[in-house]
């Protein structure tokens, strides 16, 4: 016996719901305090799935929206269920409703992403309810109300029971009771899920293709996926997510479509790793270009296997031979050469040599044996999102361990809801989703950003609490600044454990990187090795900050100036630009560092910088920069380098600064003045000219 209302919390029904289903069933009940006996429990149980189907017709015969025929198919997954292998979901509305049906009945739990206790441990919650004990000991509510009515206990499905009582009720059913250690689990994306080995399987890769513009990228993702749906497939292709799945003989590989190299360091900046291979795709008649060095660079931080497919080889001035050669400079050697870099020659166009590059990317998964542990609630990570006018914000996962189920609740960065509907890379209805599975998914609150981690839980007033607690942290961690490693903090991490220091370097000429390059990366103190990661000529840009910021790295700056816009952005990213024009002094600086004895006596500051925007030229004095001051001030006894396209040029002292045709101290920003440099004439309109000083710092 149990009254209306406990059966309905049990059932996760309305009272309403519940009374209704009586009328229509002729059992007597009238309000939620009335008794139903175990004979009308029975009828109701039987009744309910047949209820929830009548339901749904009727929803669907009467409303020709799609979105709310999408609700009302979700309002039917209320319970946990058993997992369906998402890629043999369709379109068949029939077909999907007996899925559905099917996960009513088979309500047995996946693991959850807590800690895991002994199953004869009942683990107490603080202001534990009767019906959450009877759902941890897998019994009736109402058999547990009745064994505490017999201890003279008056209580209901909803009262509090104290750890005394549930220890003593327990024993009943030969089972202890134990206080929960509450495991935080609120920045899960440092929470590590340990799953037993025995319950790992096989998952499909995550591929990433990168490259230059114009090599080919977009051309072969679509080849790739035409010449891989299953035959037969109604409609063909539908693209419906910037995420597919792909067959390969027996096998599957994810491919994330990501829009470019920041976007992909971005997520990786924010401890995304979700690619477990890069394809760097080059340009055959075309070879190496500066954002293919970009993606190697990006993909050799990542510190995942690099595929390099040659595109293009059906053009009549196709060189293979020669991209091949220009990739040993950057240490992707072919095999064929002896090293350990697969490389494949296609045609995105025409598709040859696609499917020897798809059999590689599985040969690569095989050899790393990527796997995953279905049987638990799902992880992963945003791919891309969006906020649309009807459904509300509309989110692009990827599945990276567990299983994701329809009406799952989830927290995913900040935001959290219960998943409304689950649609694959066809568009099609999905029920769950397994490892390595792109989904598009709706039911949270708000718009995440791309590269945020995910998390399903078991309730959802626990994704409630945990979103609204990562909210609020959110908030205070924007009043603080995050910064990256800077060098006057490197003795500090090398005692805790640093091991690699990140470093990228940007000078004005190919001989000083290099010899910057070697010098850095023969220094060796105690055990910690310089890493550079990037090595290129040219002005400090956007992309070397957040490549930094991605690795954790320092940018060393020989001979090159960055731009008030690089260096504001640099500083609101945490990452330190160090300028040099001695090469000793680099690896001096970094030696010294490293030993933690760093002199930071001396440093330089900078007073402004000004645009030469006119020339005049006097056989006594020289030629005198009729120049705008852009920011801060220009002083008549300061430093001064002249720097042309983002390079230093010339460093001296400014000679004499006049204001129309007075001499003055200073000129501040925003108004025009001459500067003469000492023993230096060859300056030229759009130069910038940077005044500095070097000053003690206490």
């Amino acid at each position: 016996m149990m009254t209306v209302l406990e059966y309905a919390t049990d059932v996760n029904r309305t009272v309403e719901n519940i009374l209704k289903m009586c009328k229509e069933l002729n059992i007597q009940a009238e309000n939620e305090d009335d008794l139903l006996d175990d004979e009308a429990i029975t009828i109701l149980d039987n009744s309910l799935d047949d209820y929830d189907d009548a339901y749904e017709e009727n929803i669907i015969e009467n409303v020709n929206i799609k979105v709310e025929e999408t609700f009302s198919n979700t309002q039917k997954l209320k319970k946990k269920s058993d997992v369906i292998n998402a890629k043999k979901a369709s379109n068949n509305k029939e077909d999907l409703k007996k899925k559905k049906k099917d996960m009513y009945k088979n309500k047995e739990k996946l693991q959850s992403n807590t800690p895991n206790t002994d199953s004869n441990i009942i683990l107490y919650k603080e202001n534990m309810s009767i019906g959450e004990l009877a759902k941890a000991l897998g019994v009736n509510s109402g058999d547990v109300i009745k064994k505490l009515f017999n201890l003279g206990m008056m209580v209901t499905i909803n009262s509090s029971i104290s750890y005394e009582n549930a220890e003593v009720l327990v024993l009943d059913y030969n089972k202890e009771l134990k206080r929960e250690e509450t495991t935080d689990v609120t920045n899960f994306e440092e929470y590590e899920v340990n799953d037993d080995p025995k319950d790992l399987v096989k998952r499909p890769p995550v591929v990433t293709i990168m490259g230059h513009v114009d090599h080919g990228k977009t051309t072969l993702l679509d080849t790739i996926r035409k010449t891989s749906v299953a035959d037969g497939e109604a409609g063909g292709i539908t693209q419906a997510i910037s995420a597919y799945q792909v067959k390969v003989n027996d096998d599957y590989i994810t491919f994330i479509d990501t829009p470019g190299h920041a976007a992909f360091t971005e997520m990786r900046a924010r401890g995304a790793k979700i690619t477990d291979i890069v394809i760097i795709i080059v340009a055959a008649d075309d070879g190496v270009m500066p954002q293919t060095e970009e993606a190697i660079d990006h993909a050799k931080a990542a510190g995942v296997p690099i595929i390099v497919a040659i595109n293009k080889i059906d053009k009549p001035d196709a060189n293979p031979e020669k991209v091949m050669t220009e990739l040993t400079n950057y240490g992707l050697t072919p095999e064929e050469w002896g090293g350990d870099t697969i490389f494949c020659k296609i045609s995105a166009k025409s598709g040859e040599g696609i499917k020897e590059l798809l059999e590689n990317i599985v040969l690569v998964a095989d050899l790393n044996e990527y796997k995953a542990n279905p049987n638990r609630y799902a992880m992963g990570t945003v791919v891309e999102s969006r906020l649309d006018k009807h459904l509300g914000p509309v989110v692009t996962v990827l599945v990276q361990n567990g299983t994701l189920r329809l009406g799952d609740p989830v927290v995913i960065g900040t935001s959290y809801g219960k998943i409304r509907t689950l649609r694959n890379d066809l568009g099609n209805e999905v029920t769950t989703a397994l490892p390595s599975t792109p989904v598009e998914i709706t039911g949270v609150n708000d718009v995440p950003s791309a590269g945020d981690k995910f998390f399903a839980f078991e309730t959802e007033k626990e994704a409630r609490s945990i979103g609204e607690t990562r909210k609020t942290q959110e908030k205070q961690k924007e009043l603080k600044s995050n910064s990256a490693l800077s060098l006057d903090e490197l003795f500090n991490k090398i005692n805790e454990g640093l091991k690699e220091i990140n470093v990228i370097i940007k000078t004005d000429v190919n001989g000083s990187a290099e010899a910057v390059k070697n010098s850095l990366e023969k220094l060796d103190v105690e055990g910690v090795k310089v890493k550079v990661i990037r090595s290129s000529v040219g002005a400090v840009k956007e992309s070397d900050v957040v490549l930094a910021k991605a690795s954790n790295a320092i940018i060393i700056g020989f001979n090159v100036r960055p731009s008030t816009e690089i260096r504001d952005y640099a500083k609101e990213q945490g990452v330190e630009i160090r300028l040099y024009d001695i090469i000793y002094k680099v690896v001096e600086d970094m030696e010294a560092a490293m030993h933690g004895m760093l002199d930071p006596e001396y440093v330089e500051e900078i007073l402004g910088s000004a645009e030469v925007r006119q020339l005049f030229k006097f056989s006594k004095v020289g030629t005198i920069a009729g120049s705008y001051v852009l920011e801060g001030s220009i002083k008549s006894n300061a430093k001064a380098r002249i720097i042309r396209d983002g390079i230093v040029i010339y460093d001296g002292n400014i000679g004499s600064l006049q204001r129309e045709k007075d001499s003055v101290k200073e000129v501040k920003k925003g108004l025009e003045c001459g500067i003469v440099i000492e023993n230096y004439n060859d300056i030229k309109e759009k130069d910038i000219i940077e005044a500095y000083e070097m000053v003690i710092k206490k």
